[in-house]
């Protein structure tokens, strides 16, 4: 609210008063005390996973680990599956967003169904989305195996109560979790740009995203659990215990048994296990096929009362590394003049630079191409190579899981690729937001074999059939191409789309 007028803020205020004053809600306790520090388990000495990180460090060194890339949707959602079904001492789960949607549900009681089998499972989510389900996670809090705790929570629980917190703490609550992770056993881990939610899995009617994650065996669930501990421990979460409200045995059978029944009669989920499965198969095909390297997780520190930004302090540095070429997909780039010189020094000495983006027709949120729309023509005058996904992308094979059929697909990856030999995997947009504002997490990994696979992933991604090539004309005029047109404005999938794009550069960028 800094920007506001001062008389629309004292306006915008006295409403708030007057509702808050108004309605009663749910809330946190008032005198709560900081959730007992917690740490993870030891790595597991049984089970598949173990097993397989045994073999791995054996046959390459104890500093590498195997890794894959989850490039479709139905292996984002099946491999986390697999994870948790062969899971003998513990789950960690660390997330922005989880959606109470056939996704979400499905992994919700995986979880749950590891627990009762006696795995401990502690969970992460920020608060962005937790609206309304407060008396569900007091009632996981419950469960002897589960410890759930909430990131950045609102004091004030209700709807109307939310909001005017919100406006009164904009600065504090303006401040969200991002991350995606996930550790099993102290073996396995996802990292990657995943919610957990239909959109993420190929298994929304109205749009799904092609996102990615990397899974990695071995040393690496060892940096995974070090950057859970961080956030499990700092003062930043609140435990479920904290929710101000009683126990309610009769609403904890209704929801489960209302859980699992629809679950059961999702037509969507039928492509995936809709109880737990032996993976064991599937895990020993898959090990011929992980890349081994080496691993450095980085993640924004939340120390006290700030946000030690981290991994936006690496990604400079890194990319600086390229010698030859640099491939970068990223769904949500807002630049800036730095980035533009940037990538002209990469391109005058030598190195090709590629990177792929959202075009507005495949965007869920125009705000964001409002403010990256006007730099088009300077990365390509840098000398970067411009893509921008098609909404009827031909991959829509890998991103929609049958029998769904999504209406157009979008990007959401975030990762890039230097010189065939260093991958990094995270959550990290390149805009304002994730630079400065949200907690951000990734992987950097060194390995030429799994370098080389993402690389072919991205240039399967940058074809005609899959993206339009952003060009300057001869008179110096955007251009779109792809394998049967050019056009000379951007892609839009209608009106209302181009009319948001136009509205939403009114507001300021930092908010995106």
């Amino acid at each position: 609210m800094g920007d506001w007028p001062t008389g629309l803020r004292t306006a915008v205020l006295l409403c708030v008063v007057v509702l808050l004053t108004a309605c009663a809600g749910p809330a946190l306790k008032e005198n709560r005390q900081p959730p007992p520090p917690g740490h993870a388990l030891p790595p597991a000495t049984e089970g598949v996973l173990a097993d397989m990180a045994q073999r791995i460090t054996a046959t390459h060194g104890e500093d590498r680990s195997g890794f894959y890339l989850l490039d479709g949707s139905y292996d984002g959602l099946a491999w986390r599956l697999a994870l948790i079904d062969s899971a003998v001492s513990s789950v960690d789960i660390q997330t922005y967003l989880w959606y109470p949607d056939n996704a979400g549900r499905l992994m919700l009681d995986r979880a749950i169904r590891a627990a009762d089998r006696g795995v401990r499972v502690r969970l992460i989510v920020d608060d962005l989305l937790t609206i309304g389900l407060d008396q569900v996670l007091v009632e996981l809090q419950r469960h002897p195996n589960i410890d759930f705790r909430v990131f950045n929570p609102w004091e004030k629980r209700g709807v109307v109560q939310r909001a005017g917190e919100m406006a009164m703490q904009l600065e504090r609550l303006n401040i969200r979790m991002h991350d995606k992770l996930m550790v099993v056993d102290g073996h396995a881990t996802i990292v990657g740009g995943r919610n957990l939610g239909d959109h993420y899995f190929g298994l929304s009617e109205d749009y799904n995203f092609h996102d990615l994650d990397v899974l990695g065996l071995g040393p690496v669930a060892a940096q995974a659990h070090e950057f859970f501990d961080h956030f499990w421990n700092s003062d930043w979460v609140v435990s479920a215990e904290d929710f101000d409200l009683e126990a309610d045995d009769e609403f904890a059978r209704d929801t489960l048994r209302n859980l699992r029944r629809k679950i059961a009669e999702a037509p969507e989920l039928e492509a995936f296990p809709r109880l737990p499965a032996d993976w064991t198969g599937r895990l020993e095909e898959l090990y011929p096929r992980l890349r081994p390297g080496r691993s450095l997780l980085v993640y924004d520190q939340v120390n006290g009362d700030s946000i030690e930004q981290e991994v936006a302090k690496s990604l400079f540095p890194a990319m600086e590394r390229a010698d030859e070429e640099l491939l970068i997909t990223n769904a949500y780039i807002i630049p800036d003049q730095p980035s533009i010189d940037f990538t002209r020094e990469l391109t005058e000495r030598g190195v090709r630079v590629r990177i792929l983006t959202n075009s507005l027709e495949s965007h869920d949120v125009p705000a964001v191409n409002s403010h990256y729309r006007d730099w088009r023509d300077d990365f390509v005058q840098a000398g970067a190579e411009l893509y921008e996904l098609r909404a009827d992308a031909a991959i829509s094979s890998l991103v929609d899981v049958p029998p769904v059929q999504g209406e157009f697909v979008g990007l959401h990856t975030k990762a890039f690729v230097i010189d065939r030999e260093i991958v990094f995997v995270g959550s990290m947009n390149f805009d304002p937001r994730s630079i400065a504002i949200n907690t951000e997490g990734g992987v950097y990994i060194e390995s030429a074999g799994l370098a080389e696979d993402l690389a072919r992933i991205m240039e399967r991604d940058m074809t005609p059939s899959n993206a339009w090539e952003v060009r300057l004309d001869d008179q110096g005029q955007l251009t779109w191409t792809h394998d049967t047109v050019t056009v000379d404005r951007q892609p839009a999938r209608g009106f209302w789309q181009r009319f948001m794009d136009v509205v939403f550069k009114m507001f300021p960028k930092e908010l995106y």
